[in-house]
């Protein structure tokens, strides 16, 4: 009886040793498919940056990628109306979804949130843009109309954006957004409010200088406009984009000019509340 005891016990503390390790390894993978990210961009489906983004964060979540079939940079929060929409998947190594769509950047996030994904995903990532987007620009860039479109839908969104195009800053930008998800998740931070642009300077392979939170800039680029000159047509080409720095030491382009990411948290409400009470007493009613 006590030689049966003995085996009985061996063979209990032989089955733990080989399910949990096998029950802990499950418990991982349940993890990752209960938190799911959407990515999407303006460069288009097959940008290097979206790439970086879906091999930094593929390890952490499930991912689906919903993005424009061809380049949309500057076309800010514009949307597809009234025009078909074509989607095909594409082929991927790591087999994860990723549709090419015909749209605009803000159309192919909310194609993605509302259709493409079976169940509403956690959070959604625009990016890596090509190119900084800081200050007034945010309202030109694709890249902050698709996060700023999910967050419509009440989901927690990031655009992200990159100065330059080195493939390892990618990488390290990538990185940096993964550990920041990271974060923002252990602090119970990503919730319906939360909408941020963050901005990289290039050269962050080799290490960043720091992180700024920080506010929106005021000032924005100056296009320069050439008119040509043909007949009976009056045809301008902007050939130059002039940027104008902001010297508050607070803003976006400050920090960014100075070598740091920044962090700066968005808003959807446009409402000028110091004005309204100002109208009220101003105008007849």
């Amino acid at each position: 009886m006590k030689k049966k005891l003995i085996l009985f016990t061996v063979l209990v503390f032989f089955i733990i040793c080989i399910v949990v390790p096998s029950n802990s390894k499950d418990h991982q993978e349940i993890s990752k498919a209960d938190f799911t990210i959407l990515l999407s961009n303006d460069d288009g489906y097959n940008a290097p940056g979206l790439k970086a983004l879906a091999k930094a964060l593929a390890p952490i979540a499930m991912i689906f990628v919903a993005a424009p079939a061809n380049q949309q940079s500057g076309a800010g929060h514009g949307i597809t109306y009234r025009e078909p929409i074509f989607v095909w998947e594409v082929f991927n190594a790591d087999k994860i979804p990723w549709y090419a769509i015909t749209a605009k950047p803000a159309t192919c996030a909310r194609l993605g949130i509302e259709s493409l994904i079976k169940d509403k995903p956690d959070l959604i990532v625009s990016g890596i843009n090509k190119g900084e987007n800081l200050g007034w620009i945010t309202f030109h860039s694709g890249t902050v109309g698709a996060a700023r479109e999910a967050h419509f839908t009440g989901l927690p969104a990031i655009a992200t954006s990159l100065q330059g195009n080195d493939k390892n800053d990618y990488k390290a930008a990538a990185e940096y957004i993964r550990d920041l998800i990271k974060q923002l998740r252990s602090k119970n931070l990503l919730n319906k409010e939360l909408l941020l642009n963050i901005n990289f300077p290039s050269g962050i392979a080799s290490g960043i200088k720091g992180t700024k939170i920080t506010k929106l800039g005021t000032l924005s680029e100056r296009n320069v406009y050439h008119k040509l000159k043909l007949p009976f047509l009056q045809v301008y080409k902007v050939n130059q984009q002039e940027k104008i720095l902001n010297n508050d030491p607070e803003t976006d382009i400050n920090a960014f000019s100075n070598g740091y990411v920044t962090i700066t948290p968005l808003s959807i409400n446009q409402t000028n509340t110091n004005e309204i009470e100002h109208l009220k007493r101003s105008l007849d009613n």
